[in-house]
């Protein structure tokens, strides 16, 4: 993507990753709906070209959206798509590519918070290589004449038991919808989008009141320069750690609060 599109990718993966970054949010089925949502946008070449006309108010565009899509998607599915639309596209199409990349994307949260997500950009490493060696393979999956029950069923007879059901959900996805990419180049994607979201760096900050805004800047790039890389910031205020702020980054905990300091004066005190 170039100009206006790659800078509202960068701003629908924020929005994304916020909205994921609460696991009160179903990630199988926020995959579900914007693959739905993608195969509609591919299939209407109108209405993703007034979706993505630059004439057209963002507002306007957004409540076309909520239109056609109201009643058979999640306010969460709708939020992200609104957000979409709002932006400036350079194409109509990347809007497809860009609403396709979240549904994938949010398999892979799935597959993060199942613990799974290192095995899935393993496995669809490997089964990019099966597919280069073996032909017969790669015709069998990319034959415009087979159904897309039979390539979705052959997928899941090749990865079933064998694979995670994230790795099968997002190989069958693209079988069946490759939308004009050979296997191989749509297999790298998949590899590239995993691999990118397991390098995210997470971190959990628990404080007794919110932060505010230059608290969080201050404190995202502190953390970035020490484990450097940007560190994506999930906030949660529990009032009962008094004070000071605890940042958990997978296994590692930094603790400064004052009910942590007050624990351990105790416990010395005892001692």
């Amino acid at each position: 993507m170039n100009g206006a599109s790659r800078e509202a990718l960068a701003a629908a993966r924020e929005r994304f990753d916020a909205l994921t970054d609460n696991t009160a949010v179903e990630a199988t089925k926020l995959a579900d709906e914007l693959a739905a949502v993608t195969a509609l946008l591919d299939r209407e070449v109108s209405l993703r070209r007034v979706l993505t006309d630059p004439a057209q108010p963002g507002e306007a565009k957004a409540e076309l959206a909520a239109r056609v899509l109201g009643g058979q998607v999640g306010g969460e599915t709708l939020d992200l798509i609104s957000g979409l639309v709002r932006s400036r596209w350079s194409g109509s199409r990347d809007l497809v590519d860009a609403s396709e990349e979240l549904a994938n994307a949010a398999d892979l949260v799935a597959a993060e918070r199942a613990g799974t997500l290192d095995d899935v950009e393993d496995e669809l490493f490997r089964f990019g290589r099966i597919v280069s060696s073996s032909s017969e393979l790669r015709g069998a999956l990319t034959d415009r004449r087979a159904s897309v029950s039979a390539k979705a069923g052959l997928v899941g007879e090749l990865l079933g038991g064998r694979a995670s059901r994230v790795t099968e959900r997002l190989v069958i996805r693209l079988v069946t919808h490759p939308r004009g990419r050979s296997l191989e180049a749509g297999l790298e994607e998949l590899s590239k989008l995993a691999a990118a979201r397991r390098d995210r760096t997470v971190a959990v900050v628990t404080s007794a009141v919110p932060l505010s805004d230059r608290q969080k800047q201050r404190l995202g790039e502190a953390l970035g320069t020490l484990y450097g890389r940007k560190v994506h910031l999930n906030l949660d205020v529990d009032p009962e750690v008094l004070g000071g702020i605890a940042v958990r980054i997978g296994d590692e905990v930094i603790n400064g609060t004052i009910a942590d300091r007050l624990e351990e004066a105790t416990r010395r005190m005892a001692g």
